[in-house]
């Protein structure tokens, strides 16, 4: 259901809650590539709010602003929320650059998650780009605390260069597994470097996927995501079983500002997961 009534927004953000932050402490900090850090946070009063694999929380330095960053960690593990952030703007740039004892604010989590229940029975395909890999780990933490409830799984996760690519001792992890299928390339190679060079899509199309009896996680780059999820549908998996995260240019959470609209949708409030048949088409218009 899209939110089109800034009042209609307002009432279905409920709670104050939804609305101030509140304050969370820095557990940990973690660094990830030269530019991103995962960070743990934990609240300062009361029990962390459950949340699902995909959903955004909106992380905010008090007297500098707020940014909308995806869960990371395992759902899983209670009272930890972990994100992994890249320093980009202001505010981004500020928490990549807390440490543990710090007090950032809070609000969330919102948003639609990763269908994890529509696989079940079913081969898992998670395409991953850059650092689109961190909104899709706790679906795959979900899959794989229940395994058995799964048929094939396969990672596909792709970035600019070695360097670049996001949990490397994780990505060593799943790959000695023997129920995790994952393949890695990059744009660019660099010395040592014995992978695949190209790009993520060019692994779908090589995937040898069952149509029938698979669904797909996609997120990253939006050129990624349109080229990979036209490779899937070109294999024969309907639309309706592809799943994006869009969560790029959220904004407010609430529906309110408008920042996040893609055609008739609010990204922060009908999103930040939607189904590739509701959004395939629009992704494909320019300035849209």
């Amino acid at each position: 259901m899209t939110t089109a009534d800034p009042a209609a927004a307002v009432a279905a953000a409920g709670t104050a809650e939804d609305l101030v932050p509140r304050s969370w402490r820095v557990l940990a900090v973690t660094p990830e590539l030269v530019d991103t850090v995962t960070v743990d946070l934990a609240p300062v009063r009361g029990p962390a709010p459950p949340y699902l694999p995909g959903q955004v929380n909106m992380l905010s330095l008090f007297g500098l602003g707020e940014v909308p960053i995806s869960v990371s960690g395992d759902p899983a593990v209670p009272g930890v929320r972990r994100h992994t952030i890249r320093a980009a703007g202001a505010v981004s740039t500020g928490l990549a650059r807390v440490r543990p004892g710090d007090t950032v604010g809070v609000r969330g989590p919102f948003g639609t998650g990763w269908d994890v229940a529509a696989a079940t029975g079913r081969d898992v395909v998670v395409v991953a780009g850059g650092l689109g890999l961190a909104p899709l780990r706790p679906a795959i933490y979900a899959v794989l605390a229940r395994r058995a409830e799964f048929d094939r799984m396969v990672l596909l996760y792709g970035s600019r260069t070695p360097a670049d690519l996001l949990y490397s001792d994780e990505l060593h992890a799943w790959r000695a597994r023997f129920d995790l299928e994952v393949k890695v390339t990059v744009d660019r190679a660099s010395a040592g470097w014995a992978g695949e060079v190209g790009v993520v899509p060019g692994l779908v199309r090589r995937l040898g996927v069952d149509p029938g009896n698979a669904v797909a996680y996609l997120c990253g780059p939006e050129v990624m995501m349109r080229f990979a999820a036209d490779a899937l549908t070109d294999l024969g998996l309907p639309a309706g079983r592809i799943q994006v995260s869009l969560e790029r240019n959220m904004k407010c959470m609430v529906g309110l500002c408008g920042h996040c609209v893609l055609g008739p949708y609010y990204i922060c409030t009908d999103g930040p997961v939607l189904p590739w048949s509701a959004v395939g088409d629009l992704m494909r218009v320019r300035e849209l």
